[in-house]
């Protein structure tokens, strides 16, 4: 089953219990992957619906941030629940050492050297890692395995 069906069949689900918390959530979701859909023109598959639920996901974590700082942890709380049900429809993400032996890997394979070459490394490295590491702690290991 495509994660897109799953995600519709989760949306009925929520619906039937009445869990507005997560019904909600799963509409942002759905409103998400129709606005990508219209906007581009495409169908989208369960890369594309990845790549949409990890930047939902950042966006909520900015948001826990600035909610943290003006002291609103009833925000702050509303968001970090929205993070556990999107990530929920995630796959297993890579561990920080698998993270790291991949972009050793990639660096490898492209004969980067250094800093210079972090634009072609993590071009590749999202590529790659897509859906399977979160980009952030991808660039981090990308910084250094080209500083060493």
């Amino acid at each position: 089953m495509s994660l897109k069906i799953q995600i519709n069949e989760d949306m009925k689900t929520a619906m039937r219990a009445k869990d507005s918390e997560r019904l909600g959530t799963i509409r942002l979701l759905l409103a998400a992957m129709k606005q990508k859909e219209v906007d581009e023109r495409v169908e989208l598959d369960d890369t594309l619906v990845i790549a949409i639920i990890d930047k939902m996901i950042k966006q909520r974590k900015d948001s826990i941030d600035a909610f943290t700082k003006a002291d609103r942890k009833d925000m702050a709380d509303k968001e970090a629940t929205e993070i556990t049900v999107l990530q929920a429809y995630l796959p297993a993400r890579l561990s920080a050492d698998e993270v790291l032996a991949e972009v050793k890997k990639i660096v490898a394979e492209l004969g980067a050297s250094g800093p210079g070459d972090m634009g072609k490394v993590m071009g590749a490295a999202k590529t790659k890692l897509a859906g399977k590491a979160d980009m952030g702690q991808v660039s981090g290991a990308v910084k250094a395995a080209l500083a060493g």
